[in-house]
């Protein structure tokens, strides 16, 4: 599961919010709240296409939900040992992205919660997954969001909708091109517990997710099975270029699957991941030291090309 609850680590919008033209859709699902902003001439048409995004959305939660009988996940997870099931295309992907991730960040990620992802096998080329072994039990909430956002940004462009902002519950974000006259759509990362800003950004042709917890909650690290509090709240940010999801993996879904593993990871483990790899940025909150002790954001990135 994500550990990420209602008004725990955020990403909002900041103040100069797009004006004329623009557009906000909302719709619930995998329970949180979806929405779509757009900027488009024809506020119909702009509403057509998000309708068409909320479709996919529910479409994909009828695949990827383990609290939804009959489910791809769901049949995945009562698989025994030499079975094996046929899954949608979209949860093939979403797996292979898992299991990539899981590799990545050393099994911090893990949508088998601790339970053996070993234990299952992808045959992509037959959409199905096999189980060596039984036991394994998946639980795409730390992915799925994040997957549902990057797909449904990938329709608002095939609508030709370019000017537009996709995010799930205000934690898994996905912004394409900016609004007209703007360098991008301004986000800011709200502390863990209230209401306080910590970061402004300005999002363009970026994803970004949240991860945090209330004060006094703890996550378990899927790998040992104890429980952690070292941080409280973990940021990332994924670049996506123009044909983003041509080129490789959702950003969207890798963002919600790499914060969800850095609540988990040492900070040198995030600050070397975010080295090797300059499309990824990262804002980490360690649990502070002292009751009632303001925030402290930890901001690590690649360095900038030309510097030390």
């Amino acid at each position: 599961m994500k550990p990420t609850e209602p008004g725990s680590a955020a990403i909002r919008f900041g103040e100069a919010a797009p004006g004329r033209g623009a557009h906000r859709f909302s719709h619930e699902a995998m329970a949180t709240v979806f929405e779509v902003h757009s900027v488009h001439a024809d506020a119909r048409y702009a509403a057509q296409a998000a309708r068409a995004a909320f479709d996919l959305v529910d479409r994909l939660e009828q695949d990827l939900s383990r609290f939804i009988e009959n489910s791809d996940v769901s049949r995945v997870s009562h698989l025994a040992a030499g079975q094996s099931t046929r899954v949608s295309p979209w949860t093939m992907e979403c797996l292979e992205i898992a299991w990539h991730l899981y590799r990545l960040t050393g099994g911090a990620f893990d949508v088998s919660v601790g339970s053996g992802l070993e234990r299952l096998e992808l045959v992509a080329e037959e959409f199905a997954v096999h189980a060596r072994e039984g036991g394994a039990r998946l639980d795409l909430g730390g992915i799925g969001k994040g997957y549902a956002v990057g797909r449904m940004a990938e329709l608002m462009e095939e609508w030709e909708i370019p000017h537009a902002l996709v995010h799930g519950g205000y934690s898994s974000v996905l912004a394409l091109e900016a609004p007209p006259g703007q360098d991008g759509w301004p986000l800011t990362l709200s502390a863990p517990g209230n209401a306080r800003v910590l970061a402004r950004l300005s999002a363009c042709r970026r994803a970004f997710s949240a991860s945090g917890l209330r004060k006094g909650a703890h996550i378990l690290d899927p790998r040992t099975g104890l429980s952690l509090q070292q941080r409280t709240a973990a940021w990332v940010a994924v670049s996506a270029g123009a044909g983003y999801h041509e080129d490789g993996p959702s950003p969207a879904a890798v963002a919600d699957a790499l914060s969800t593993a850095f609540m988990i990871l040492r900070t040198e483990e995030v600050a070397q991941l975010c080295r090797r790899s300059p499309e990824i940025e990262a804002w980490l909150v360690p649990v502070p030291t002292d009751e009632g002790q303001t925030p402290v954001l930890v901001h690590l990135a690649a360095p900038a090309p030309g510097g030390g």
